[in-house]
């Protein structure tokens, strides 16, 4: 077996394959798939991903490899073969899939340095290359005849690792260790050698003697008010001895978290548990959908779920999404297990996310919460995966690999053979309509575990208001009900759903908005062309003048910030105190923690923010949540639409009145009479489910079909034009018959960075084939893609149409 077979890092069609390298003799023992390489590829050297080995290779003089990254592999087995499965899956490159996997720091080169983690004697090399330092520049063993293997043996053993030094700072952080030499009777004699001036020298053995441990050099200091010369002194004449510990950068150092015990479940988390510990004890694969309201305890289920999973020694993934990995979700998982969970999300400094990825690496953790990307931990017996809010957009990559956390989690779950568990109060039709038919199990949680009600839910007609002369953006009921609530000290959470800046347009005299007479979407409105157009089917006309069903001329265009609403809302209640949360408020490392934690120190009475307070937040004292516009997201070019509102106005509403203080939700809207907004008043997602799944079969929607997206870009406009047309042709001649090639059309989004954009919409019921029928009708286009920076994207599973 001395071949490698490499993935080369070139993100390219042509290149998308295996290379055969030699594998030199000085890496003969230690080579194993997983390994990252630097290899010779042309005129230059760059790095792979060793994937297999072979003792023939059909090429006559292979080149050699040039040099090993990892003497521990990067990627399991079980992940190099999830990589190829992913770039399959989403038609993406091999590369970009083995990369998605990893952190940030393992995709560049690093300088390397081996570190000596023992006092035990080495082996003679190992001893001779250490010559008694703690660390070695990785150039030096390169330079000897050291055998990797030997090294690696060492790793294995827990004697050595080898660190990756991140922009020339260590990628570890370092404590420096002082602990007695010699025994205390020793210790004892010393100190009465020492000359009577030297008392703080004196004072620090009288300190070992009585506490003969290791103790950190900083906390030495501090506790006995002494200075390193002191300490430097008594190291010098060997009476102590220093080490270095390598500490991991806890990015919750500061927090001490109170541990927790199992709480009693409910009758109903009772019933939904139970299946689920039969899947784990049977060792089996089944995906569960827990629809539980807000409050209903989900999270309890999840933590006893992987208590379960941590008894058998396996391992557990919780995702969860990125806007709700709060320090609260944090805590309870914290909480509950410890030092023992690893947490993986973009707040986290390249370095933080490194020593979290690599606690995983190394078995020191047997849970990971995470954000998307987690559910790649390398982890290698899993016990459980449970994904929360399954709804999410968030779980889905729109860039490459466009892959969709939930599918691989259930590829991973088939793997492992372990249950997934999928939660939300408002779980994603599709997943509801998979529980339906009993792809799926479900459980249902209707009550809080508090045995609280839902909060009641107004819905306010903003056409009245402005009908009798209320201009700004607040009701009159909301307004009183706000002054309410701060007169009584409770607080507020208002959110703004800033989801549509001006997309659509809208009669402030009747509410009419403008649809497509083809499919039941509201019409975009083009600035530049002044004209409305569907994002579906291509049909336009222009921008009206006139409100077609009333005949008034009060046509406007929709669209506010946060920042003008806290401007009015301080005109309005000059006494309430408000904090903002939106994408400028949180751009800060912390901010987002920060500005809760004002809050729940009751330091204002409202938070006002975007759809990220919309989730898991967790607050006693609010008892009022304000929706200010409902419409924004219903009247955007998206057949998801409804669901989405509704899915938004339940999670709002679950914000309030979580505690003692009963809870109150105001709905503003223009469109008070959509079944969404109503029934998302009532909390009814089962009938809402039924009116929306009736609407996607009458309009061919998923789930009743399939969607893939193709959109092509390009500098020229007419490029654009006649490839996407001779896509559509391509495709039409190789499709099923009953499949729909919709387009091309220009995105909804024209044009970007100064790149114009044309799509095509497949929908289909059935395309075996799908996958490698757009294969072949790309590749025709792979010299333009090369030399004439075409870009063809196809997203197998949309959830941004834009």
């Amino acid at each position: 077996m001395n071949i490698a077979k490499v993935i080369v890092d070139v993100p390219a069609s042509s290149i998308n394959q295996t290379f055969d390298y030699l594998i030199p003799e000085k890496y003969a023992d230690i080579l194993v798939p997983g390994m990252r390489v630097i290899v010779p590829f042309g005129p230059r050297k760059i790095m792979g991903f060793v994937v297999g080995q072979t003792s023939e290779s059909s090429f006559d003089s292979l080149k050699e490899i040039d040099e090993v990254l990892d003497l521990t592999p990067v990627l399991t087995r079980e992940l190099l073969d999830l990589g190829k499965w992913l770039a399959e899956e989403t038609l993406s490159l091999y590369i970009t899939a083995f990369q998605v996997m990893l952190p940030q720091v393992l995709k560049a080169r690093y300088k390397k340095e081996l570190e000596r983690l023992t006092d035990e004697t080495l082996s003679q090399d190992l001893e001779s290359l250490f010559a008694g330092r703690d660390f070695v520049p990785y150039e030096e063993l390169e330079d000897t005849n050291l055998s990797y293997s030997k090294v690696q043996q060492a790793i294995q053993d827990g004697d050595v690792t080898v660190n990756y030094l991140v922009k020339s700072r260590v990628t570890k952080k370092q404590v420096t260790m002082i602990k007695p030499n010699r025994e205390s009777h020793l210790l004892e004699e010393a100190c009465q050698e020492l000359p009577g001036n030297a008392k703080k020298q004196q004072q620090l053995l009288q300190y070992f003697i009585e506490n003969p441990y290791e103790v950190e050099q900083n906390i030495l200091i501090k506790k006995l008010k002494t200075t390193r010369s002191v300490i430097k002194a008594l190291l010098d004449k060997q009476l102590l001895i220093a080490s270095k510990k390598e500490i991991y950068r806890n990015p919750y150092e500061d927090s001490t978290f109170e541990k927790t015990e199992a709480l009693e479940l409910t009758k109903e988390q009772q019933q939904a548990i139970t299946p689920i510990r039969n899947s784990i004890r049977q060792n089996q694969h089944d995906v569960f959908l827990i629809h539980g309201v807000t409050g209903s305890g989900k999270t309890e289920i999840y933590l006893q779920a992987i208590q379960d999973v941590i008894k058998q020694g396996k391992e557990a993934i919780v995702l969860v999404p990125e806007i709700s990995l709060t320090p609260q979700m944090v805590k309870r998982f914290k909480g509950r297990f410890g030092s023992n969970v690893a947490v993986m999300h973009s707040a986290l400094s390249s370095g933080e996310k490194y020593d979290e990825w690599r606690r995983i690496h190394r078995k020191e953790v047997q849970v990971v919460v995470g954000a998307r990307s987690a559910i790649f931990a390398p982890f290698e017996n899993i016990g459980i995966i449970i994904i929360d809010e399954e709804h999410e957009n968030s779980y889905k990559q729109e860039d490459n690999p466009r892959y969709h956390a939930r599918d691989v989690a259930i590829h991973r779950g088939e793997i492992h053979q372990c249950p997934v568990v999928l939660g939300s109060a408002t779980p994603t039709l599709e997943s509801y309509a998979r529980a339906h038919k009993g792809v799926y199990k479900l459980a249902t949680l209707r009550k809080r575990t508090n045995e609280k009600d839902m909060p009641d839910v107004e819905i306010v007609d903003m056409r009245n208001e402005l009908h009798e002369g209320n201009r700004s953006m607040f009701s009159r009921t909301l307004i009183e009900k706000m002054e309410h609530r701060i007169a009584k000290g409770e607080q507020i959470v208002l959110l703004l759903n800033r989801r549509g800046y001006s997309t659509f347009v809208m009669c402030r005299d009747c509410g009419h908005v403008k649809e497509c007479p083809h499919c039941d979407i509201a019409l975009t409105y083009h600035k530049n062309s002044n004209r409305l157009k569907c994002h579906y089917c291509s049909y336009e006309e222009p921008m009206p003048v006139f409100c077609p069903s009333c005949n008034s001329d009060l046509i406007r265009f929709f669209g506010t910030g946060t920042q003008r609403i806290e401007e009015s809302l301080v005109q309005l209640i000059p006494e309430a105190r408000v904090i903002r949360m939106d994408v400028d408020t949180t751009r800060g490392k912390g901010a987002h923690e920060k500005l809760l934690n004002q809050f729940v120190s009751k330091q204002a009475d409202i938070l006002l923010g975007t759809q990220m307070i919309a989730k898991g937040l967790d607050f006693a004292n609010v008892t009022l949540a304000g929706v200010l516009t409902a419409d924004s997201m219903l009247h955007l070019p998206d057949f998801r639409s409804s669901e989405k509102t509704f899915q938004l106005l339940t999670q709002v509403s679950g914000r309030a009145g979580r505690h003692d203080l009963p809870g109150e939700v105001i709905i503003q809207t223009y469109t008070p009479e959509h079944y969404s907004i109503q029934l998302a008043s009532h909390y009814d997602f089962v009938q809402f489910y039924r009116i929306e799944m009736n609407t996607r079969k009458t309009f061919q929607y998923p789930p009743y079909v399939f969607l893939t997206l193709i959109t092509v870009s390009h500098q020229n406009h007419v490029t654009v034009v006649q490839t996407a047309q001779r896509i559509a042709q391509l495709l039409q001649q190789q499709v099923e018959d009953g499949t729909v090639i919709l387009g091309p059309t220009p995105s909804p989004i024209a044009r970007m960075k100064d790149r114009y954009r044309y799509q095509c919409m497949i929908k289909y019921k059935s395309e075996p084939n799908l996958r490698r029928t757009i294969k072949k009708v790309i590749r025709q286009f792979d010299e333009d893609m090369r030399k004439n920076d075409l870009q063809i994207h196809v997203d197998m599973q949309p959830y941004q149409l834009m």
